[in-house]
């Protein structure tokens, strides 16, 4: 029987397949489902900034913050916890699962951190994973200044805990490469391929504004396996892969990439979480087929900087595929 075991931020994985932040992971009782389904490890759905901002200053104005989050966070009615419940959340998730719990926050600044990372640190999560998305608005707002923010978020979180820290990110950046390094080098242990937000919507019937949010699909595997390919083993941390994987092939896929473990949220909505257990069986199966022992005998196999055909990372414009739909 092949070892699925493995590791994500020097953490110590059953399996490389994650149940990631949602709806899903907000009880406890769903976090041991998903240990009962074969998840690896589970990262507990996000605590806002807005609502430590609220809590701490009873800040209310959706305009001090990214509309993403706070649409979010207002359909979700002002959140099931705040800091502290969300402390006891993991506190209690620990002891009823022997996976490894990540906890999780959706900012865009550093300032809160000072106390609450090493708040869930106490409470006994075993990792952080900080969701970041940052739009700029502002004709004179660079690129550098965006980036500065991210090291900023990654500098003072690593100097408030000992626990492994993974940022979670969007594709939209002019050098993605560059960034990713020196992330790392900034002692980040991990980075999150992608996040997903809602996007926004015009009805056009009442003139007004809106968001609108759709689960991923398997076509949207094609972005982080690119990535996840063209960074893995070459910026000095750990990448985990997710929106679109569906499937057993699609986590297999991203693993070949590089990816360390895949995360998974659209599915465990769409098909229940004991769908994890059908991808860890169908894994096991392929890598029986194929006679690997252990994930680290294929993770990586197919990355830019292991596959013989590295330019086909590279190419965005395929004539050949093109003509095939002519």
């Amino acid at each position: 029987m092949p070892d699925l075991s493995t590791t994500y931020m020097g953490l110590k994985l059953k399996n490389p397949i994650i149940a990631a932040s949602s709806g899903i992971t907000k009880s406890v009782a769903k976090i041991v489902d998903c240990e009962k389904a074969g998840a690896g490890a589970v990262v507990i759905k996000s605590v806002f900034e807005e609502v430590l901002a609220q809590q701490d200053y009873g800040i209310n104005d959706s305009a001090t913050f990214h509309t993403e989050a706070y649409d979010y966070m207002r359909s979700e009615l002002e959140m099931q916890y705040g800091p502290q419940e969300y402390c006891d959340l993991i506190n209690e998730a620990k002891a009823f699962v022997d996976i490894p719990i990540i906890a999780s926050i959706n900012c865009i600044s550093s300032k809160w951190w000072t106390n609450y990372a090493k708040k869930f640190q106490e409470a006994g999560a075993d990792a952080l994973e900080l969701n970041i998305f940052k739009t700029a608005t502002r004709l004179d707002e660079t690129s550098e200044a965006i980036e500065n923010m991210y090291y900023d978020i990654a500098e003072t979180v690593k100097k408030q805990v000992t626990i492994p820290v993974a940022l979670k990110i969007g594709s939209y950046f002019t050098a993605l490469p560059n960034l990713a390094a020196t992330l790392a080098r900034k002692g980040i242990n991990g980075l999150v391929l992608f996040n997903r937000f809602t996007e926004p919507d015009i009805n056009i019937d009442k003139l007004s504004l809106s968001t609108t949010f759709s689960f991923s699909t398997s076509y949207d595997i094609y972005r982080p396996l690119r990535w996840t390919a063209l960074l893995a083993g070459q910026i000095g941390c750990d990448i985990s892969a997710t929106t679109g994987a569906k499937s057993a092939k699609d986590v297999i896929k991203l693993l070949l990439a590089g990816a360390s473990t895949v995360q998974i949220a659209s599915l465990l909505y769409q098909k229940g979480i004991d769908s994890l257990v059908d991808i860890r069986n169908e894994l096991t199966s392929w890598m029986v087929a194929n006679k690997f022992e252990k994930i680290s005998d294929f993770q990586g196999k197919l990355s830019f900087k292991n596959t013989k055909t590295p330019d086909e990372y590279l190419r965005a414009q395929f004539m050949e595929k093109i003509r095939g739909v002519e």
